[in-house]
């Protein structure tokens, strides 16, 4: 079993452009949940102590279910690294039970999510995103899951 996730991706954007997909609802909405996914929520209180709350919303085919997620912030270095617990959530931001919405009983209830930034040259940047937790069944999922998601993010910058 996995007890940590991780992606790593260089983007042709500088750093400042890359920090903001994380800080800016609307772009959080461009990019979270796997391929096909969207997400309709996104509030961002995007500061040490703060917490946010997103969503992500299968396609009709694979269900439509919509889940969401609690980000609260345990350390924010601007435009070096982000540190945060994501756990499940109702609509309303309240911590649920992962087997309470349809997640394997060894989903985990709270991730610590760490994500660095690089300046690269040419005005490029390095991003790396690590998941702490005991993923169970799903580690390859959750993997899939992260890189698709990333891949979307990308997506934001190959159309600036």
């Amino acid at each position: 079993m996995a007890k940590q996730i991780e992606v790593k991706r260089i983007f042709n954007a500088p750093v400042a452009m890359v920090w903001q997909v994380w800080v800016d609802p609307e772009l959080v909405k461009r990019w979270w949940g796997p391929k096909h996914f969207t997400s309709p929520v996104a509030v961002i209180d995007f500061r040490e102590g703060g917490r946010s709350l997103v969503s992500m919303l299968a396609p009709a085919e694979m269900g439509g279910q919509e889940w969401y997620s609690v980000w609260e912030y345990i350390k924010i270095v601007p435009l070096k690294e982000i540190e945060f617990i994501q756990s499940l959530a109702d609509k309303d931001g309240n911590k649920v039970e992962p087997a309470n919405v349809g997640m394997p009983a060894d989903f985990p209830r709270d991730i610590k999510t760490i994500v660095t930034f690089s300046e690269l040259a040419g005005g490029k940047t390095a991003m790396t995103v690590t998941e702490y937790a005991e993923f169970g069944s799903i580690s390859n999922f959750a993997q899939i899951g992260l890189e698709q998601s990333i891949d979307k993010m990308a997506a934001i910058f190959a159309e600036e």
